[in-house]
């Protein structure tokens, strides 16, 4: 699980292109703000997490499945990833963040993107 990258992933890159482009500036992985979230917007306010849908089980979605082998464990890792996010969505929530979460499945379906872009950048007005 070394090899797993926990920033600068590939979905990562791809939305902060988009919001680059959009004209967005950002910062990346902020020490300061609990779990360090992948992409934050400093003049909103608000916090982007792009997650991956298996490591942080989204519900419902079809890549968030548990592996057949190892299930105990597969099982009670990411029940702690999950844990994890909503502690600390509930943290930058009470800071006055704004958390704007991002999966895996929406990036891939471009309408879903598409959306999600555009709830995005109606930040702006």
């Amino acid at each position: 699980m070394a090899a797993v990258k926990s920033r600068d992933t590939g979905l990562e890159i791809i939305v902060r292109r988009l919001l680059h482009a959009s004209g967005f500036r950002f910062r990346l992985h902020r020490k300061d703000l609990p779990g360090k979230p992948d992409i934050v917007l400093p003049k909103y306010r608000t916090v982007i997490l792009v997650h991956g849908c298996f490591w942080h089980q989204h519900p419902e979605c079809k890549y968030s499945s548990i592996p057949a082998t190892r299930q105990d464990y597969w099982q009670a890792k990411l029940n702690r990833n999950v844990l994890r996010d909503q502690k600390n969505t509930l943290e930058l929530t009470a800071l006055g963040w704004k958390v704007f979460i991002i999966w895996e499945c929406e990036i891939k379906d471009k309408m879903t993107f598409s959306e999600k872009i555009h709830q995005l950048l109606s930040l702006r007005h």
